[in-house]
């Protein structure tokens, strides 16, 4: 049987049925290899973009210097930004599957060429007469001027780099290709570390006029911590000086040492409910104990009403503490300093000299109190006469602002309101939501030296976890503490500044060492063991619990405390340890969960 033809609209139909799926085939090939062309050449873009800008984060220390970076990166995200724009890459967009790689890249390059275009453009284009050597002060005075020019241009570019960080981030990576996802992670992490380095130049930027005195003279109070008898957030304010400023100019007001300081019958300054069962009043009665809280803002505030106390009443404009290991970061920018003693100070010797020699060397405190005195205005001298590396200074003062080495509290609510989410406020371990911190601080209990040859090292690893759909974990984690007591075996011979001479109740040689750990915020103790089975106190302290411990140590020996803590409802991926800054460079714990 022979088929009947089919009736010519019927071929006429089928022909231009034909011809329009020839058609589509043909322009969905285009549009690939369009998309894929112009996705190469933006890959390509963003890539020599993102080198280039790796180094803005470190270079915004000197904004004249970032901008050729500016400069270099401009035309790389103008051009991926238009290559991933287009309609026919917009269209694509919205494909199952190959849609969220098209938009996440897109997503990318807008947000980079924003960046470049109305953020560190106009920043670089107000720092074009900058130069970091400015900052050097000369005569004891710095030229305000060259800090002011930057304010307006830094803040905006905090701001739109700050949108641009949270654009990235907000990037869902489930539907992601590892290597699409992989890249907007690294991205991401740029952007996290421009976002910083910015951050920190708009509240430089703003800060620093006003407490060099642009507005009128301000007075600051300078702690010196003293790494060799440990506090929670260093060491004992051994050392004093009043630091005065007025129009840039800076002068050494006074010095003084904490033994010119009376011992309180109470508290200077209520402590609440929370401290005082931890810390009892001690914070508060002694200036030596007032860094023990690991909240500089209550440190700060407890030094300045015993300055108060001892000065007629006199309220500072602010407070900052340092230690002999920033002051070695210092020295990097200064370069030696000879001393009024003949001892040359450099940043390899400084910690080793003012922390243990000197104490080996003076046998009666006033004396080691006029060498610490001299030691701190010959710095003093060197940094305000213009005797320093600029963009060493900048370096050094952001190492030990990344290490707490060097805090800054301000009693004019506005300018503290800018530093109390930096390192410079000192305040206690912050969950996000990237990261959960445990702290550990410590702090001596013999009345001595001896920290100087004490070492304290932690571990922290997830025992079990697991990490939801929306990137949160779920479990728990183990950390550890080992203080160990490295003194020679002899060290009972040691001069008795240096031991404490058993006046505290502990014998000389013998370290006691009072250890406050805190859970992060939103986690629970689950368990908390010592290797010399040494029992447990603790509290709450604005919604962290805290546990704490007393270890005595003759020289040799060592005591690990572990702890198990575990969430109580989905929160960061990863856990950190921060804690008391010693001699030692701290080292990086942490542990993510699902990472071997």
């Amino acid at each position: 049987m022979t088929a009947s033809p089919l009736p010519p609209s019927a071929r006429t139909a089928g022909r231009i049925f034909a011809w329009v799926l020839a058609g589509l085939l043909i322009a969905a090939v285009v549009a690939l290899a369009w998309i894929g062309v112009r996705g190469a050449l933006a890959y390509g873009h963003l890539r020599d973009a993102q080198a280039a800008a790796s180094g803005v984060g470190a270079q915004l220390s000197d904004p004249a210097a970032a901008a050729d970076v500016v400069a270099d990166i401009a035309p790389h995200t103008a051009a991926a930004r238009g290559l991933t724009s287009d309609p026919v890459w917009r269209l694509a967009e919205g494909v199952p599957w190959v849609g969220p790689q098209l938009s996440a890249v897109s997503s990318v390059a807008a947000s980079l060429d924003e960046i470049a275009s109305t953020a560190l453009a106009p920043l670089a284009e107000a720092a074009s007469g900058y130069s970091v050597g400015a900052l050097s002060p000369q005569g004891g005075r710095i030229d305000l001027t060259a800090i002011t020019q930057i304010q307006d241009a830094a803040r905006a570019a905090a701001d739109g780099i700050g949108a641009a960080a949270a654009s990235v981030s907000g990037i869902d990576r489930a539907p992601l290709l590892s290597p699409v996802r992989d890249a907007v992670d690294e991205v991401d992490t740029l952007l996290a570390e421009t976002d910083v380095a910015t951050g920190a130049l708009s509240r430089a930027s703003t800060l620093l006029p006003s407490m060099l005195g642009a507005e009128g003279p301000r007075n600051y109070l300078v702690l010196f911590q003293n790494n060799a008898e440990w506090r929670s957030l260093g060491g004992i304010p051994g050392a004093m000086a009043l630091l005065h400023t007025d129009g840039g100019a800076m002068s050494l007001a006074a010095q003084e040492s904490s033994s010119d300081y009376a011992r309180y019958d109470t508290s200077v300054l209520p402590l609440g409910d929370e401290i005082t069962p931890i810390y009892g009043e001690r914070p508060g009665r002694w200036i030596q104990n007032v860094t023990q809280v690991p909240d500089f803002a209550v440190s700060a505030a407890l030094a300045r009403e015993m300055w108060a106390r001892e000065h007629g009443g006199q309220q500072v404009d602010g407070v900052i503490a340092l230690d002999p290991v920033a002051l070695s970061y210092l020295l990097a920018a200064t370069g030696p300093i000879e001393l009024p003693t003949g001892d040359v100070l450099t940043a390899e010797s400084a910690v080793s000299l003012l922390l243990n020699d000197v104490y080996h060397r003076y046998e009666r405190p006033r004396d080691q109190d006029a060498f610490f005195a001299a030691a701190a205005a010959a710095v003093f001298d060197r940094l305000a006469n213009g005797g320093v590396d600029p963009a060493a200074l900048v370096q050094a003062l952001g190492k030990a602002g990344d290490e707490q080495r060097l805090l800054l509290w301000s009693a004019h609510e506005d300018e503290q309101a800018l530093l109390a989410d930096t390192t410079l406020a000192g305040g206690l371990p912050v969950t996000d939501a990237t990261t959960a911190r445990f702290g550990v601080y410590l702090n001596d209990g013999t009345g001595s030296k001896m920290d100087f040859y004490q070492t304290a090292t932690s571990t922290l690893t997830w025992n079990e976890c697991r990490v939801d759909a929306a990137g949160l974990a779920v479990g728990d984690a183990t950390m550890s503490v080992t203080i160990a007591n490295n003194a020679p075996a002899d060290a009972a011979n040691l001069p008795s500044y240096i031991t404490g001479g058993g006046n505290f109740g502990v014998p000389a040689g013998v370290t006691r060492t009072v250890a406050y750990v805190y859970l992060p915020e939103g986690w629970e103790l689950a368990d908390a063991t010592t290797s010399d089975g040494s029992g447990f106190g603790g509290g709450m302290h604005d919604g962290r619990r805290v546990v704490s411990l007393s270890v005595d140590l003759a020289p040799g020996q060592s005591v690990t405390a572990t702890i198990t803590a575990q969430t109580t409802a989905p929160g960061a991926p990863t856990v950190e340890v921060v804690g008391t800054p010693t001699i030692t460079a701290p080292a990086e714990v942490a542990s993510t969960c699902g990472t071997p």
